[in-house]
């Protein structure tokens, strides 16, 4: 049996997989976070990272890059704060 790979390995970095999306996607309120960074180690995706700004707080917050964020919600349900909600898609 042949398996035929559509794309070589390692390059996730240059296939956008954010439209697998189908319901929901991350919303952050920069200036709810406490740049507690829980949201970073639990996405699989790799998407949730500190910007080097800060809020209102003097705290560093974190963004999300939707272009390969697949909508799973496990950064919203970690939150310490529950600074992120998972918004409804409009595709």
């Amino acid at each position: 049996m042949k398996i035929k790979i559509v794309s070589k390995p390692g390059t996730t970095a240059e296939v956008k997989t954010g439209n697998w999306r189908e319901l929901t996607y991350p919303v952050i309120d920069h200036e709810k976070c406490i740049g507690c960074d829980l949201c970073a180690k639990i996405c699989p995706e790799g998407i949730c990272f500190p910007t080097g700004e800060k809020n209102s707080q003097g705290r560093v917050y974190y963004e999300t890059d939707l272009d390969y964020c697949k909508g799973c919600s496990l950064c919203a349900e970690i939150c310490p704060v529950k600074c992120i909600k998972m918004v409804e898609e409009n595709k």
